[in-house]
């Protein structure tokens, strides 16, 4: 088994578009075989690397499950940095949407109204859905550095629906 490639791991394509069943079958494939349990009557050696090995498997299933975690992991994956913590770089169009969407929560932070925040949460649903369809295509096309920065804009959406989540009309 190769242990540093997760879609390797199960057996499964090196894509974005996974089935999920698909890839949960192969994730209880793996677990099955290197289940601590299998080993309980092993070496202390034995049992030390089925349990490395159910570890990898389950944090393997978990990156790839998530679309978000499995569209990083194959840039990186790839050699591309996101540097999520140090490259805030963004075309200058998404930086003007990200100010106009800072504006608008403000503002629904403020006059909190049920149709306005419903409105807002759409236009979110909108834009994320329109990033994710755009990663993909990129992934697929191989395109990595590109792909790189959209997921960068993925996080951002992601984080800015977290906060509207948390938006209240009860004033």
């Amino acid at each position: 088994m190769n242990d540093q490639d997760y879609f390797a791991l199960f057996g499964l394509p090196h894509c974005f578009g996974l089935d999920d069943a698909v890839l949960e079958a192969a994730w209880k494939r793996v677990a099955m075989a290197v289940h601590p349990d299998r080993f309980a009557t092993g070496s202390a050696a034995e049992k030390r690397v089925a349990m490395q090995w159910s570890a990898r498997a389950n944090e393997a299933y978990r990156v790839l499950k998530n679309p978000l975690l499995r569209a990083r992991y194959l840039c990186e994956f790839a050699g591309v940095d996101l540097q999520t913590e140090t490259n805030t770089s963004m075309s200058a169009d998404f930086l003007m949407q990200q100010m106009q969407w800072h504006e608008r929560l403000d503002e629904l932070n403020d006059h909190p109204n049920a149709s306005d925040v419903a409105g807002f949460k759409q236009e979110l649903a909108v834009a994320l859905t329109e990033t994710i369809a755009h990663v993909q295509s990129l992934l697929d096309e191989k395109r990595f550095a590109q792909a790189a920065e959209r997921v960068r804009e993925w996080m951002f959406l992601d984080k800015l629906i977290k906060i509207t989540d948390g938006l209240t009309t009860d004033i």
